[in-house]
């Protein structure tokens, strides 16, 4: 008999990874938390795998490779604010706001000689800390 499926409660990574990791008893906290060395070195390492698949695939291919390979950061990034309890489509929300104040005035765009978007005059870096603290973050300002 063939196994069956639970359909995602909806489409949003967060969603999707939450799933996941409630159903595989992994860390799944709600409000951002510092966690142990060691869970964050293993997230961390998580992340590193992920990304490197990601560099090599996308010098080789094929394309459907590097599709799967950046879904996997992603599922992975989400994963690792999950164990941490960050809302990181809120981080995510905050960080598109700052970047978005790249752009001039007047319509202006700086770049590198490779493409990359500067940062202008009138650029305003995220406050990921006031995001955090929304989420429900008391960071310890002690040591």
């Amino acid at each position: 008999m063939a196994a069956t499926t639970v359909a995602p409660m909806s489409s949003s990574p967060a969603d999707l990874v939450r799933e996941f990791h409630l159903a595989f008893g992994l860390d799944a906290r709600s409000t951002p938390t510092e966690i142990s060395p060691d869970l964050a070195a293993h997230r961390g390492e998580l992340l590193a795998e992920e990304a490197a698949e990601v560099a090599e695939v996308s010098v080789r291919g094929p394309l459907d490779r590097l599709a799967h390979e950046l879904a996997d950061v992603v599922y992975v990034a989400y994963g690792t604010a999950l164990v941490h309890g960050i809302d990181l489509d809120a981080v995510l929300a905050e960080i598109h706001r700052s970047n978005m104040t790249k752009i001039g005035p007047d319509g202006s765009v700086s770049r590198r000689a490779d493409g990359k978007v500067l940062k202008g005059e009138h650029y305003e870096a995220p406050d990921v800390m006031e995001v955090l603290r929304r989420q429900g973050w008391a960071p310890d300002r002690t040591g």
